[in-house]
Parts: C-alpha cells; structure tokens; sequence
C-alpha cells in the first residue's frame, strides 16, 4: 500500500521544485530574462505555489543562490578536508572555490546575478555563511598554525576573497590564463602562509 506525503513534504516537494525549475532558468537566461510563468510552467506548480513559498522573484533567487553557495562550501570543504596543514587546506579551498564558479551557471548565479538581485549586503551575508565564511576560518587556522603578527584574519580574509571573486569572473573572459593565475596565486598565499 502506498503511503500518503504528508502536507509538509509535498510542501518541500514543491519549494524544491521550484527552486531547482529556478536554477536552470537563472543559469541559462539570467535574473532579468527569466520569467515567473516560465519557472512556475517548468516546475509544474500553479503560480499560487510560487507565491505561498516566495514573496516575489527576488526572493526566490535568494533561495536559488543560497542553494548554489551552500554546494560550492560543500565542494570547498571537500576539497580541504584532508590536507595535512591549514595552509594546505586554504589553498585546496581556493582552488577548489575556483573551479566551482568557473562554471558558467554558478558564476552567472554566484558572482554575476546575485550581487545585483540580492544587493550587495545580502550578498555578503549569505556568502559570509558559505564561501567567505569557509575562507575566514581557513584564514585563522592558517595563522594559529603559523602565526605572523602583522596579518589580521578578517583583513586577510577579505583581501583573498575579493582576490578569488575577482579572478573568477578573469578567467571567465581569459581561459588561458588559469596557469598563470594559479601560479600567482600560489606564490601569494606561499608568501602569507610559508608552506
């Protein structure tokens, strides 16, 4: 006998839906050239189920980027769990944060759209959760394992996130240049965090 969903998980069935309908739209078309119809028409939900779950299209690309940033931690995370020093792992989730949003969906979401649509203050606070939020205790480890008394996490931790974001959307517009930028990079943070 088959059981019945109950009202909470045809509810989360739905959000996520509409979500996931979202992404592929936002990714493909952009915040500005996706529509709500189009979204509501893909997740195969009526538009009152759009608006029972986001108050408007912003809203529900809050979801679609919080959605995005939290699989780009868990790839970060990933990526630097097992490295054998702090400084190891912060330079393991940085390149693994960069070959995430090297994918034309993520960054169009992550770094292109997502500014804009959210403003930058929400911006920052989800990815503060997520990305950056990563990065800054990657950044404390690294000088706990190797203090150095001039560098301060937050500063350090601000300047190479706005370095990555930056980089990101470079080498969107510069593929050959990922060697160069790795290389770069490297030496940076050698220079930050001695291996």
């Amino acid at each position: 006998m088959q059981q019945r969903r109950t009202q909470a998980e045809r509810q989360a069935a739905t959000r996520a839906a509409l979500i996931a309908a979202a992404r592929q739209a936002f990714a493909e078309q952009g915040y500005a050239a996706t529509g709500t119809e189009a979204v509501v028409r893909a997740a195969a939900v009526t538009r009152g189920a759009l608006y029972y779950h986001f108050a408007d299209k912003t809203a529900l690309f809050a979801a679609v980027f919080e959605t995005v940033a939290a699989e780009v931690l868990d790839r970060i995370e990933a990526e630097a769990a097992d490295a054998p020093s702090a400084g190891a792992a912060l330079r393991r989730g940085a390149e693994a944060f960069l070959a995430a949003v090297l994918s034309p969906a993520t960054r169009r979401i992550y770094l292109v759209d997502a500014p804009a649509v959210i403003g930058w203050a929400a911006w920052r606070e989800i990815d503060g959760r997520y990305a950056m939020g990563s990065l800054r205790r990657g950044v404390e480890a690294a000088l706990a394992e190797a203090p150095h008394p001039g560098l301060d996490a937050e500063a350090v931790t601000c300047l190479l996130s706005g370095a990555l974001n930056e980089a990101a959307l470079w080498l969107a517009e510069n593929e050959e240049a990922g060697s160069r930028l790795r290389a770069s990079f490297g030496l940076l943070l050698d220079g930050l965090f001695p291996p």
